[in-house]
C-alpha cells in the first residue's frame, strides 16, 4: 500500500513553529516506520521547495532533499495528467483550490493511492483518508 505525502504534511514536519508540528511530526514516524511506500509528485515537491524556502531558508531546503527526498517514491506528472488536473481546477472554479492539488488528486486516483499524509481539508472533500486523523 502507498502513502500519498502532500506540501501541507511536509511544511508541517518541517517548521517548528506550524501549530501542527508536534502531531505531523509524530504522523510522520509513525508513517517512515511503517511498510508503506511514500508517494508525491514533481509538482508537490516544487510547492514545497518555494514555500520552505520561503518560510524556513537554505537550510531546511538542504534537509528536505537530503533527508526526506531520498525515501519517497517521485512520481513525474505527464502532460495527460497537467491536463486533466488543469480541467478538474477549472471545473470547480475555486478560489482556494491549487492546481497542484488537483494534480494530486489526479495522481492519487490513478495510482489507487486512498491515503494522504496531508493537513489541507481538501484532500477530504476528495474522499480520501487523511493523515493526521
Amino acid at each position: 500500500m502507498s502513502i500519498f505525502i502532500d506540501t501541507s504534511g511536509f511544511i508541517a514536519v518541517l517548521d517548528t513553529d506550524d501549530a501542527s508540528h508536534s502531531e505531523a511530526a509524530k504522523t510522520w514516524i509513525d508513517i517512515l516506520t511503517s511498510e508503506e511506500t511514500l508517494v508525491t509528485s514533481n509538482y508537490v515537491l516544487v510547492e514545497t521547495c518555494a514555500l520552505v524556502q520561503n518560510r524556513l531558508g537554505m537550510k531546511a531546503i538542504k534537509l528536505f532533499q537530503e533527508d526526506i527526498v531520498p525515501v519517497l517514491r517521485i512520481e513525474w506528472i505527464d502532460k495527460a495528467v497537467h491536463h486533466a488536473a488543469m480541467g478538474a481546477l477549472l471545473a470547480a472554479d475555486r478560489k482556494k483550490l491549487s492546481l497542484v492539488d488537483c494534480v494530486s488528486f489526479e495522481t492519487m486516483r490513478l495510482l489507487g493511492v486512498t491515503t494522504a499524509f496531508t493537513l489541507d481539508k481538501h484532500f477530504k472533500e476528495q474522499g480520501f483518508i487523511c493523515l493526521p486523523a
